[in-house]
C-alpha cells in the first residue's frame, strides 16, 4: 500500500534488513561493464530475500528503489515483483529522488505502481510507519521520503517503545560533506536515524541523543564507488547493525580515461583546460537537454580534437568528463 500518514499494523521479526538505495533500472550506469544488467543489482536483491528470511528479518529499502521514476522494461518490472514476493515480511520502502518525477510519489510514477499492487509498502508522507516487536523490545520506525522536511521533535510519535528510529533519503553532511548538504542534528526522542541517498558507507555522527547512520548502497552506479563494499545491515532490537555482504565483482568499471600513461604534466594540463572549457560551455547551455545523451556536445569536442590535433591522453580524459556530465544530467 502507499502510506500518507496511516501506520502499518505492528510486525513481529528478529529485526530489520536495511537495503541501501538498490537503483534498479535497465539503463546500464555509464561505466559498469556488466556482461548482462541489470543482473547484478537483482541478484544481489535476492540474496537479501534469502538473508531476511533465514534471519527472519522484516526489510526496509531506504529510498531509489528504481533508478528512473518510470521504468520502461516491463520484464525488468515483473522479475523485480517476482523477486520482492519472496520476502517473507512485505518491504517497507522510503520515496527517493530518482523513485519520483515531480516532488513527491504520484501514479505516473512506477514506484507507486508496487505500492498500489501491495508488492512493498510505500511510505510517500513524512510519518510515523510502524511498530516492530524484536522479542521483548519494541522498535518504533518512522520516515521521511527526499524532498521532505526532516522532524526536529519525534517525541510522542510512538508511546513506550525501547527504541526510536527514523529513515530518511536526504543530503546530510556526514564527513565533511559538500555544498547545500544538512549538518546531522539532534531529533528529539530518536535514538538512531539511517540515512539513504548517499552512496557510500559513513561514520556515525552523534547529534544530541540522536546517532546518524549512512549505509551506503547495495549498487555500484558510478567509479567513484569502485572500492566500495556492497552490504545489506541488519538492524537490532539495540540500535546496532551487523553488515551482511552480498555478492559482488570488483572490477566492474571501465576505467577509460581515468588512468592514463605519464605524460608532460604541463602540456596535458594545458590541452585539457582548453578542451574542458569547450565542454564546460557545452553543457552550461541547452546542449545536454536537447540530445540527452550529449551527442550534441561529443560531436563538437570531437570536432575540436581534429581541429588541434589533441593527444590521445587528453582525449581519454576529456571523453571520461564528458561521459560523467552525461551521467549527472541523466540521474538529476
Amino acid at each position: 500500500m502507499i502510506l500518507s500518514g496511516e501506520r502499518l499494523q505492528p510486525v513481529a521479526c528478529n529485526g530489520l534488513l536495511i537495503i541501501g538505495d538498490p537503483h534498479v533500472g535497465s539503463r546500464r550506469p555509464g561505466r559498469r561493464k556488466d556482461a548482462v544488467w541489470p543482473q547484478a543489482v537483482l541478484t544481489k536483491l535476492e540474496r537479501c530475500v534469502a538473508i531476511a528470511n533465514e534471519r527472519g528479518l522484516a526489510p526496509v529499502i531506504l529510498g531509489d528503489l528504481f533508478d528512473r521514476p518510470v521504468e520502461p522494461d516491463e520484464a525488468l518490472k515483473n522479475q523485480l515483483i517476482r523477486t520482492l514476493k519472496g520476502f517473507h515480511h512485505r518491504p517497507v520502502v522510503n520515496v527517493g529522488n530518482h523513485d519520483i518525477q515531480h516532488t513527491m510519489l504520484t501514479d505516473s510514477d512506477t514506484l507507486a505502481l508496487l505500492g498500489l499492487c501491495d508488492v512493498v509498502d510505500v511510505v510517500s508522507t513524512s510519518a510515523p510507519v510502524a511498530e516492530f516487536h524484536i522479542g521483548t523490545r519494541r522498535l518504533g520506525v518512522g520516515m521521511t521520503p527526499y524532498g521532505q522536511s526532516i522532524p526536529t521533535d519525534a517525541r510522542g510519535t510512538f508511546t513506550g517503545v525501547d527504541l526510536h528510529t527514523w529513515f530518511t533519503h536526504h543530503d546530510i553532511a556526514f564527513d565533511g560533506g559538500y555544498p547545500g548538504a544538512m549538518p546531522p542534528f539532534a531529533v528529539e526522542g530518536c535514538d538512531v536515524l539511517i540515512n539513504g541517498h548517499i552512496h557510500k558507507t559513513q561514520k556515525a555522527v552523534l547529534a544530541g541523543r540522536t546517532r546518524w547512520l549512512n549505509p551506503g548502497n547495495i549498487s555500484r552506479q558510478s567509479v567513484d564507488l569502485a572500492d566500495h563494499v556492497p552490504r545489506a545491515w541488519i538492524l537490532d532490537a539495540s540500535g546496532e547493525l551487523e553488515a551482511q555482504e552480498l555478492p559482488f565483482e570488483r572490477n566492474v568499471f571501465d576505467l577509460t580515461g581515468r588512468i592514463v600513461e605519464a605524460a608532460d604534466g604541463g602540456v596535458v594540463a594545458r590541452e585539457v583546460e582548453s578542451a574542458f572549457v569547450t565542454l564546460l560551455q557545452a553543457e552550461s547551455s541547452t546542449e545536454l537537454k536537447r540530445s540527452g545523451d550529449g551527442s550534441i556536445v561529443r560531436d563538437e569536442i570531437e570536432a575540436k580534437f581534429v581541429e588541434d590535433n589533441t593527444s590521445d591522453a587528453v582525449r581519454a580524459i576529456v571523453r571520461s568528463l564528458l561521459g560523467e556530465a552525461v551521467e549527472r544530467h541523466a540521474s538529476s
